[in-house]
Parts: C-alpha cells; sequence; structure tokens
C-alpha cells in the first residue's frame, strides 16, 4: 500500500486512525507526529491545576513539557511498564505500550510510533479517548485550527487556537503496512535516565 492507492491523502490517516480504535478499543482516535506533542494537547485541553506526578525514569521531552506548558510537577520514584499516568490528570504516556484493548474508559492515552516503539514507523503519534467533545477539539487543534469538513482549508473564516501537530499521511501507510509487526515486549524503565538529575534552563 502506498500514497498513490488513495485518491484523498486524508483516507490513509482515517484508514490508520480506525485500525488504532478497532485494536486498542478506544472509540475515538486522533494520530499526531509525535507521542510527546500529542500529550501537550491533552493537558491543553484539560487545563490541569493541580501538580503533576511524574516517574523518575521518563523521556526528557516530558519535564520539558511540564515546563513549555508552565506546569507544577513532582517527580516519584515508582517503576512502570509499559505506560505510566500523569496523574492526577486522566492523561497517559503510553509510548511503550500498543495492546489489544489496552484503552481505559474515560482517559486519553498517548501512544508513540518512533524508534524502538511497539509499532516503529520513525515518526508519529496518536491520542485515545472515549470522549466525543474532546475528540472534535483535538482533531482541529492538531491540524491549525482547521474544521476539515471545510474544503479548501482557505474558506475557513473562524479558527481555534491551533497545532502543527497532525500525523503525516505517508507515515499512516507505513503504520498499515507494519501493523502485523508489533512487538509488545515492553523496554524497561532502566532504560530511562533519572529525570531528577537534569536540570532543564531557558
Amino acid at each position: 500500500m502506498n500514497i498513490n492507492d488513495y485518491q484523498n491523502s486524508f483516507d490513509a490517516i482515517t484508514d490508520f486512525e480506525n485500525k488504532l480504535s478497532k485494536y486498542t478499543g478506544a472509540p475515538y482516535v486522533i494520530a499526531t507526529d509525535c507521542c510527546t506533542h500529542a500529550m501537550e494537547l491533552c493537558l491543553i485541553y484539560l487545563k490541569p491545576t493541580d501538580p503533576i506526578t511524574l516517574p523518575y525514569r521518563t523521556y526528557l521531552s516530558v519535564p520539558m513539557l511540564m515546563h513549555k506548558l508552565e506546569l507544577n510537577y513532582n517527580i516519584v520514584q515508582y517503576e512502570w511498564r509499559g505506560r505510566y499516568r500523569l496523574a492526577p490528570t486522566p492523561v497517559w504516556d503510553s509510548a511503550r505500550m500498543l495492546d489489544q484493548n489496552m484503552y481505559l474508559p474515560e482517559q486519553y492515552m498517548c501512544l508513540s510510533f518512533g524508534r524502538t516503539k511497539p509499532l516503529e514507523i520513525g515518526r508519529g503519534g496518536a491520542i485515545l479517548t472515549d470522549n466525543e467533545e474532546a475528540y472534535v477539539w483535538l482533531k482541529q487543534a492538531s491540524y491549525d485550527g482547521r474544521n476539515l469538513s471545510i474544503s479548501p482549508w482557505q474558506d475557513q473564516v473562524e479558527f481555534q487556537l491551533g497545532y502543527h501537530y497532525m500525523m503525516r499521511p505517508e507515515e499512516c501507510i507505513e503504520g498499515l503496512n507494519k501493523f502485523d509487526t508489533i512487538d509488545n515486549n515492553y523496554t524497561h524503565t532502566h532504560e530511562y535516565p533519572d529525570i531528577r538529575n537534569i536540570k532543564i534552563g531557558r
């Protein structure tokens, strides 16, 4: 399967999102350009006010995201496999997990398709949710605030604040082609650095 198999490149994205929906059990899926941006969109939508708890071993982009969004956070020493929750929010960093029926109700579970991930495309992410209202907002936000039912986009007059975080059709097609190669042998958290030793400045 390649991009020439589609008359409309957006259909490739929709096919990939539908494949993920059926596989994970999530009613709605929003494909994004990476997992970090997926988490960012969810946190912007939810507007948390309480400090967020992070595990002491995770990827560098997660504490960076806390600083970017000016969110307070605590670092706690606990182990995890596959996914962890950005408590007390319903947002999950599920970059290391892609299981059948993995979706948890009323949660926002963020996937990664980067290097060494269960479905390795090289780039890309996704949000799993069961909230239709959130789905509509997150989908538009990931497409620069565009309403995808309006074509061409230049005909749209009013936009919500948007972010250029969409996943490319070519990457979605690669994901569809590689879907049967999903590897569920989760990477241990010890492969991540201890973020308590990291100083983040401007």
